[in-house]
């Protein structure tokens, strides 16, 4: 699946692949120590922010969550 803009599908596939990757071959084995694909994930980040401003697509109400991100308190 491509991402939400044709500038960002490139970055959104490396970082992809490396996620894949690092969750198979660490996560999954209990080795958590270090995320290579951190950068990756910010830099397509940040591509995805700006089509969005370009594009004006609404975002009001919708969480986002990242590396740098606190999850919400569940409302129950």
């Amino acid at each position: 699946m491509n991402g939400v803009g044709k500038a960002c599908t490139d970055m959104k596939h490396k970082y992809n692949k490396c996620f894949n990757c690092w969750f198979a071959k660490k996560f999954l084995k209990r080795d958590s120590s270090n995320d290579p694909c951190t950068d990756l994930f910010k830099h397509y980040q940040q591509c995805v922010q700006k089509v969005i401003k370009e594009k004006e697509i609404p975002i009001e109400g919708l969480g986002f969550m990242g590396h740098s991100k606190e999850r919400p308190e569940s409302s129950s």
